[in-house]
């Protein structure tokens, strides 16, 4: 019964019904609550319906049942990712990859989530933060009378607390009006609702004086100096040893100055001489293995970043060297590769240097090489014509409503021809179809990507944006295409349409749902939280509530008139 619950989850999943799938995968956990599949399943489909934190505690709960089960992080870092919290999606996708070092998807979505840290601000905090976080913070809800009732609720408080402690979980609270109005409050800003005939007040933010003392330090007192130690007796034999050690750095010393020279042979020699004298420290072998890749004996090198390795392990030394043994040898490795298999191995040496030590050139070794092999994938698997026959069957089975297998289909020709914009164009469609929009819009930009002068590529990502409410995005890209056919008329109806929602809430006619949505939606916005929280735009708003000839001028700035009319469009303020 559980699997025939979980067949028909999977049907509506892939239909594109996604509560439909989120009721039977969870007729089939009550069934069988300890099958990880059905938890991932569910992960799934509440990401596909922006439930991202839903999403997190099933894909969670697929890891605690199934913790060597590479999809799980899968599903555990596209949860992260939607909350906002990329750098946990990072570890997500990092740890799912030490189990299943291939995976494609984990790959893909440890790119993703490095380049969307990578955007983020240093801080990687939002630009909310600072006023969640200030001191005046409850007071400042307590006087005002929209919010000072809601201090009594206790999912209030509960929420409130979660975004104190991590700004960035404010974008998971802005369908609630409760955060509205209190960003309102904190912001000096009342935000419109539906019918409302005051659109905003800003206050002009007021001045805190922040002084801070340093008391002095008692001064310390100087430590009475200690009796040194009485020397220790030492046997010939372990004087005999230390000598050793000590002309084995010399000739290490002397090989290193040789291998700056480029004398590789000679320095061969020392650190040969070094090995000989003292076996109890590795790091002779290793740059003995160092000078054996610079000459291009990579198969000397790795026998001895293995001895390196095993011997290193013996001494239980520095776990440091023993990742440098083994990034020498993944380096060798990857010079010996001639087909994609050949990087097999170098990757997985990499990884395990990793283990040993988290060393940033390791990783770039590592992530170089996956790259390679990837490329080296595609060549020997490039194939135009077969390419097109698999488009050709991804456009039947597109004209057959059957999205999930034309994605197949497309895919495949992708894998054999990565450059046709046609395809990723049809399968942008097929995403947008099921409403796997963020898909979609990424299959759209690359088609745009490739070839800049296919329209169709903007009707995509247009069409997909305009889903997505995103009129004024929508907007910008029907108008790029037109620059390349000013009479596609598809282009032009899309026009149309983003111009009538965007006007929608110049006049003021979005009804109070929508209002609210648009202004979730739009607080959202990078561009939009950064109009809200300058100083000097808080302050335009300000005179054209009090000072209209001042706001006058205001309006002959291009950039101020710009941003208002951002705030305009976003259902945030109302011109009259």
């Amino acid at each position: 019964m559980a699997d025939e619950a979980k067949a028909k989850g999977n049907a509506a999943f892939s239909a594109g019904r996604f509560e439909e799938a989120i009721q039977h995968f969870s007729d089939a956990i009550s069934l069988a609550p300890t099958n990880h599949v059905l938890y991932s399943n569910r992960s799934a489909a509440y990401a596909s319906l922006h439930r991202y934190s839903e999403a997190l505690t099933d894909a969670q709960k697929t890891v605690e049942l199934k913790p060597d089960w590479a999809k799980g992080y899968s599903r555990l870092g596209a949860a992260h990712v939607g909350l906002g919290n990329v750098e946990a999606a990072v570890s997500a996708y990092e740890k799912g990859l030490e189990y299943d070092p291939a995976n494609e998807g984990l790959k893909s979505g440890l790119s993703d989530a490095k380049a969307a840290a990578a955007r983020a601000k240093p801080s990687g905090a939002s630009p909310f933060g600072q006023i969640f976080s200030g001191p005046d913070v409850w007071s400042k809800l307590a006087a005002d009378p929209t919010t000072r009732g809601y201090l009594q609720q206790p999912d209030f408080m509960k929420m409130m607390r979660e975004v104190q402690k991590n700004p960035n979980m404010i974008n998971m609270y802005l369908q609630d009006q409760r955060m509205m109005n209190v960003l309102g409050v904190l912001l000096n800003v009342k935000m419109r609702a539906g019918g409302d005939d005051m659109e905003r007040e800003m206050g002009a933010p007021e001045a805190e004086a922040e002084s801070t003392k340093r008391s002095a330090e008692p001064e310390k007192k100087a430590p009475e100096p200690e009796p040194e130690p009485e020397p220790m007796e030492v046997t010939d034999e372990e004087k005999s040893a230390k000598e050793k050690k000590a002309e084995a750095q010399k000739e290490k010393e002397k090989g290193n100055a040789a291998y700056k020279k480029k004398d590789f042979e000679t320095a061969i020699a020392h650190y040969t001489k070094a090995m000989e004298l003292d076996d109890e420290d590795i790091s002779y072998i290793t740059n003995r293995a160092a000078v054996y890749l610079e000459m291009g004996k990579y198969d000397e090198c790795i026998k001895d970043c293995d001895k390196a390795v095993e011997r290193g392990r013996e001494l239980r030394s520095d776990f440091k060297m023993i990742a440098r043994a083994l990034t020498r040898k993944g380096t060798a490795l990857v010079k010996l590769a001639k087909t994609s298999k050949d990087f097999d191995i170098a990757i997985e040496t990499f990884q395990k240097a990793l283990t040993e030590h988290r060393n940033p050139d390791t990783l770039k070794k590592l992530n170089d090489a996956e790259r390679a092999k990837k490329e080296l994938e595609q060549q020997e698997y490039f194939d135009p014509k077969i390419a097109d026959e698999e488009r050709e069957k991804g456009n039947e089975f597109f004209k057959q409503m059957k999205y999930p297998e034309a994605i197949k289909h497309y895919t495949e020709a992708l894998k054999r021809n990565p450059k046709d914009p046609k395809v990723y164009s049809n399968r942008a469609a097929c995403y947008t179809k099921l409403g796997a929009l963020p898909e979609g819009l990424k299959d759209a930009e690359k088609c745009i990507e490739l070839d800049p002068t296919f329209t169709k590529g903007y009707t995509r990502k247009g069409a997909v944006q305009f889903f997505m409410k995103e009129y004024e995005k929508a907007l910008q890209t029907y108008q790029e295409g037109l620059k390349h056919d000013p009479n596609n008329q598809e282009l032009q109806d899309g026009v149309r349409r983003c111009v009538e929602q965007i006007n929608k809430a110049s006049r003021g006619d979005l009804t109070p749902e929508e209002l609210q949505e648009r202004q979730a939606k739009a607080m959202q916005d990078p561009e939009i939280q950064g109009i809200l929280t300058d100083p000097i735009m808080r302050q335009v708003l300000v005179d054209f509530q009090e000072n209209p000839s001042a706001a006058q001028k205001h309006l002959k700035n291009p950039q101020v008139m710009h941003k208002i009319q951002k705030l305009v469009n976003a259902g945030i303020v109302q011109m009259k």
